[in-house]
């Protein structure tokens, strides 16, 4: 399963998003109201929605100043949040926020709904940025 976010414009160079996207606490910015627990340890950082399970989420690989992914610490889960990052101007960087995942088609199906709309308030908190 594969979740798209919308490509848009944030009013940062892409290495000062780069930069914002790789200290992990700033993620929490990023997050829904709902966040209920958000908790940095290392490279991975724990953040618990309301009525949802926690998720931990490990720093899996870094492109300087175009590519940031997070990938889900537990193996029964496994997906991956990547965040793609161009230049559109000096100090504006286009970004998209990518979901990918192999879970089963129950699944997909049951979490594509509060997935999605997760993805669009990660996006919609990071173009008021």
């Amino acid at each position: 399963m594969n979740i798209d976010g919308n490509n848009i414009t944030v009013q940062k160079s892409p290495k000062e998003l780069f930069e914002f996207l790789t200290k992990l606490e700033n993620f929490r910015q990023l997050m829904p109201e709902n966040t209920e627990k958000f908790e940095v340890e290392g490279e991975s950082f724990v953040f618990g929605l309301k009525g949802m399970p926690e998720i931990r989420l490990v720093m899996k690989e870094k492109t300087e100043f175009s590519n940031v992914t997070l990938g889900a610490a537990s193996s029964k889960l496994p997906f991956t949040l990547a965040a793609n990052i161009e230049e559109a101007s000096e100090n504006e960087s286009n970004v998209q926020l990518k979901f990918e995942s192999s879970f089963n088609p129950m699944m997909a199906m049951m979490v594509k709904k509060p997935l999605t709309k997760f993805i669009e308030t990660l996006t919609d908190n990071l173009q008021k940025l």
